[in-house]
């Protein structure tokens, strides 16, 4: 049996070999044997005749060769090439991918797969990448065959062999063995071998894998800033026309009135000085509301505190007259930079307003923190909570994921139905913390 698949294995150099014998005695008989009886020297070989009969054999013998070697491989084998015939092929590709070709542009893994099921006979070959903890289907020949993921241990009919670039698992090839063909010892081989010399192909292969991924991400994340940049100028033209509109309506029109008054007072002055001094009295609450109204003008405006003192006491200075208690606990007197202190500053008064208005709480707390290279601040309140999934969170938690956003933080977002809401921000630190 080990006699007989050694001859299968090598049947298209037998042939060819025994093909090349018949045309030369083929040359022979026609130059030699036939030239000899036209001339009439049938007794001995004519030397001319011998050296044109050599000369012809020399000239013919390779073209012949590549003939007989075409029409074996066509017509015996239907097209199936030897498996060393296979790995002669696979390694030229790799060193010669074609004239102005990378050989990464030339998708090696269908060029692996077509190769392995052309030189197996099998039904079809897969090459599969290593991404990670899954894996991806690189190529497949025919395009059509079966992407189920490999398994180590797979139906009897089916074949398995990692590649491993020193050390690294890159992937893994497999093959379905045709019906009624199981695979013998030459196909194993050139299964075996053929994975141990993709271990370029499919590193390759990888990386432009990873790289194209990358990419996706990059974009992704292009367009949720330009989306984070577009709500960020929408919330500024709408706190404009906000100010504006609180200005003309309120501080404006306290200070119109006050005007008013003590222009009436100065004109009663000299005729009626009893009546001009109650107008005067009367504009100590006129003063008192117009100051009342651009204090509520300046809330939301950079404070002074948060530049003097940092986050906690600004904090503890806005938020002290809120509705509900506002507990704020810093571990440490913490400075952060500046743009961290302002994201995380008006992050954290407008998560205290959203809960002061929609949770029902009765208390609420800040803690700010900062460890390594990292500030964390959380905003906790024990209201009637609520399913993030199922509910719509407004502009507010946009605007609060917009802040974090702007300095590279992450926002998250915990709440139960009964068990309150809290809000965490973490931010990177760029430079040094000082405690």
């Amino acid at each position: 049996m080990t006699a007989w698949r050694w001859v299968l294995a090598r049947r298209t150099s037998i042939l060819v070999t025994l093909g090349l014998l018949g045309g030369v005695a083929l040359v022979y008989v026609v130059v030699v044997l036939g030239g000899g009886a036209l001339v009439g020297s049938t007794d001995s070989p004519n030397v001319a005749l011998s050296v044109v009969a050599t000369a012809l054999v020399a000239l013919g013998l390779e073209p012949l060769r590549r003939t007989l070697h075409s029409v074996v491989t066509e017509r015996l084998d239907h097209g199936r090439r030897s498996p060393y015939d296979v790995l002669s092929g696979f390694t030229e590709s790799l060193a010669d991918p074609g004239e102005g070709m990378e050989p990464a542009a030339t998708d090696l893994p269908t060029r692996l797969a077509r190769q392995l099921a052309t030189g197996t006979g099998a039904a079809w070959a897969q090459v599969w990448l290593s991404m990670g903890d899954a894996y991806e289907c690189a190529a497949s020949w025919p395009p059509d065959g079966a992407h189920e993921q490999p398994r180590a241990e797979g139906p009897a009919r089916v074949h398995v062999r990692d590649v491993v670039l020193e050390g690294d698992k890159l992937g893994a090839l497999r093959v379905q063995e045709p019906e009624g063909q199981p695979f013998g010892p030459i196909e194993e081989r050139l299964l075996a071998d053929l994975a141990a010399q993709a271990g370029m192909v499919l590193h390759r292969a990888r990386l432009r894998a990873e790289l194209a991924r990358q990419a996706t991400d990059l974009a992704l994340r292009a367009d949720e800033l330009q989306e984070s940049r577009r709500r960020l100028v929408d919330a500024h033209d709408a706190e404009r026309r906000r100010l504006e509109r609180d200005v003309h309506d309120g501080a404006q029109q306290h200070l119109v009135a006050l005007v008013v008054n003590l222009r009436l007072a100065q004109t009663l002055a000299g005729r009626a000085p009893e009546r001009s001094r109650a107008t005067l009295a009367e504009q100590v609450g006129a003063v008192d509301a117009a100051i009342a109204a651009l204090a509520d003008l300046s809330r939301g405006l950079y404070p002074r505190v948060l530049v003097e003192q940092g986050v906690g006491p600004a904090l503890r200075s806005v938020l002290g007259g809120t509705a509900l208690p506002v507990h704020v606990e810093e571990h440490g007197t913490i400075r952060l930079p500046a743009e961290v202190e302002a994201a995380l500053y008006f992050f954290a008064v407008e998560a205290v307003q959203n809960a002061v208005k929609h949770s029902g709480a009765s208390s609420i707390s800040v803690d700010l923190s900062a460890e390594g290279d990292e500030a964390r601040l959380a905003v906790r309140d024990d209201g009637r909570g609520f399913r993030p999934s199922e509910e719509s969170h407004g502009h507010g938690l946009g605007n609060m994921r917009d802040r974090i956003d702007a300095v590279r933080g992450d926002l998250a977002l915990e709440s139960h139905p009964g068990h309150g809401t809290t809000l965490v921000a973490t931010v990177p630190l760029r430079s040094e913390v000082a405690s």
